[in-house]
């Protein structure tokens, strides 16, 4: 029955095993129990225990997994489904009724019963059976809802989205229970009875429920395909995992408010590829977890590891896989940690997919020890090798000093430019990391549109006066870079200028030799904007072994590698003068 002072059900058994050290919790599912703690003390939300029964019950009466066997839920998923179809609150709406003699009616005020949870999120490691959790969803809604549904599971890709809807489709093969042996004891073709008709079936369409015309479908993860639809219940699968530049959550919530009690579940992994749109979504995320946003529609399960320490540690693992040792073997993590640590290369994807570690910059070429910064770090007065990596008028313009130090050592300095117009159209979590470069000195913001290069010129001139920097030699891209290379020639002499054309031929060897130093931590650099273009670095490798840096999008950076590639170069061959 309803009650504003009833503790749940499946939340409670979570809730005390968490306080008798029974399940250790990260902070971020420590923050969501506190919100939920709130809902129980809250007089105005009530809880349903029999509503989340009923849904347990008919999961586990008629669903089946994917292979064909029996489902049993999980005790994660009661307690995610719990906090979806437990909670309840009352509002006073106008509704329309019609006169008792059917002719015309009126809008008179009533009580109306809605469900609390809207939207949820689930960051949670690979191996869970997410994919499982949104069929449970799905089906729910497809059948046990007497009104006409429609819904959508989207995915990165169509063929992850069918995971979600293969487990209902055996279902609906199997039958195993008795409305699911009512509702495909018929023939779909049949068109001369009703009795006799297929009312569940998978169609080209998606599932249907011929009883209720409703519908689950598969759509494309784009703005395009999402909006404007009248989705009682959508599922986002994979929304942190890949390039996802497309905030999808929007259009489909905008759409879903047309319907009543609407449900948006958004399923993940955590991913490798930073500053998207499901970083946007994460720092709203954080914001409604510690209470500067208050959200009670929205139910967050966010598991992850607290620090990379703990990897180390089996009895935490179950921090980032609450279902370690039942959809997924403790052997199974074993096997991935060693991984880890004889692959680097695979290392960031074990961490982020396992282990719920965002891995921001700790890409490919350089593992996660490279690229930690230093101390901070002086070079006044010191000779050095300059790099350039010069763009387009719109983007970023890179310029890196290597400075030969003692016992096979180099320090770093870089000095970046973008304009206005650039850092405007960032989004919200690019923004911010671009505003730690500013601050620390690194990135610099010129007016107007377009970069002026004479602009850039006199700037890094006055920087490099400034610092007393004795620049020996100048290594750059001839991309985009004649007036700048004719004025610094003009200036400075044609001496020690050398062309590094980008590519396999001359990338391959200074970026082993760079990955060698970097290996030995003698790139001695202290600028947060150079740890980030070098986590940002993948390289291309041929079938003879020769590697060149691969630009995959634009808004990675690793402009400042680049010029350590071209500074490099140029020390190499003018190596004497430093001598």
């Amino acid at each position: 029955m309803l009650s504003n002072t009833a503790v749940p059900i499946y939340y409670g058994r979570f809730r005390d095993a968490v306080i008798n050290r029974q399940i250790p919790v990260n902070r971020n599912i420590s923050m969501e129990m506190n919100r939920i703690d709130q809902l129980i003390a809250d007089p105005n939300f009530y809880y349903d225990d029999e509503a989340i029964e009923g849904w347990i019950s008919y999961c586990e009466s008629e669903l089946t997994l994917t292979d064909g066997a029996d489902l049993h839920l999980l005790d994660t998923f009661k307690l995610w489904g719990e906090q979806i179809f437990g909670w309840y609150y009352f509002v006073e709406e106008e509704v329309y009724e019609p006169y008792p003699d059917g002719n015309g009616g009126r809008y008179v005020k009533k009580v109306i019963k809605k469900r609390l949870t809207n939207k949820q999120y689930l960051i949670v490691a690979r191996g869970a059976a997410k994919s499982m959790y949104g069929a449970c969803i799905h089906n729910y809604f497809l059948n046990v809802d007497t009104t006409t549904t429609k819904q959508v599971a989207t995915a990165p890709t169509m063929r992850q989205a069918e995971e979600v809807l293969a487990p209902i489709r055996t279902s609906i093969t199997r039958a195993r229970g008795p409305l699911f042996k009512f509702l495909t004891a018929g023939n779909i073709h049949n068109s001369t009875s009703k009795m006799d008709k297929k009312f569940l079936a998978s169609t080209k369409k998606g599932i249907q429920n011929f009883l209720t015309d409703s519908i689950v479908e598969i759509r494309p993860m784009t703005i395009d395909k999402l909006q404007g639809l009248n989705t009682k219940c959508a599922t986002i699968d994979e929304w942190l995992s890949g390039d996802i530049r497309e905030d999808v959550m929007t259009p489909l919530e905008q759409g879903a408010n047309k319907v009543k009690d609407w449900l948006i579940v958004a399923i993940s992994s955590e991913g490798t590829v930073r500053n998207g749109s499901g970083d946007d979504i994460k720092i709203e995320l954080k914001k409604i977890l510690k209470g500067e946003i208050e959200d009670p529609h929205t139910s967050i399960w966010w598991y992850c590891l607290d620090s990379i320490d703990e990897v180390a540690h089996p009895e935490l693992w179950v921090k980032a896989q609450p279902n370690i040792g039942k959809t997924i073997s403790y052997e199974a993590y074993h096997r991935y940690v060693k991984r880890a640590e004889a692959a680097p290369a695979a290392r960031n994807d074990i961490l982020a997919k396992c282990f719920g570690i965002p891995m921001e910059g700790y890409t490919y070429f350089f593992t996660y020890q490279e690229t930690l910064s230093h101390s901070k770090q002086d070079y006044w007065r010191m000779a050095c090798s300059l790099g350039a990596d010069l763009s387009q008028g719109d983007d970023f313009c890179a310029f890196t000093f290597l400075f030969p130090l003692k016992y096979g050592d180099f320090g770093v300095k870089t000095r970046n430019y973008i304009t206005r117009r650039t850092l405007n159209r960032l989004p919200l979590s690019m923004r911010e990391k671009y505003e730690e470069f500013i601050k620390e000195g690194s990135l610099i913001v010129l007016e107007g549109a377009v970069l002026n290069m004479m602009e850039v010129y006199e700037d890094l001139d006055n920087y490099i006066i400034a610092k007393e920097y004795i620049v020996q030699s100048f290594g750059y891209d001839p991309y985009n870079a004649e007036e700048f290379v004719k004025r610094w020639t003009t200036e400075n002499g044609p001496f020690g200028i050398e062309t590094v054309r980008q590519g396999a031929r001359t990338e391959s060897v200074p970026l082993g030799e760079i990955k060698i130093l970097a290996e030995d931590r003698k790139l001695i650099f202290d600028e947060s904007l150079m740890s980030f273009a070098m986590g940002n670095c993948i390289t291309l490798e041929d079938t003879n072994g020769n590697r060149k840096l691969y630009k995959k999008k634009r808004d990675r950076k690793i402009d400042a590698v680049a010029a350590l590639v071209d500074a490099y170069v140029a020390y190499k061959v003018n190596i004497e003068v430093f001598e």
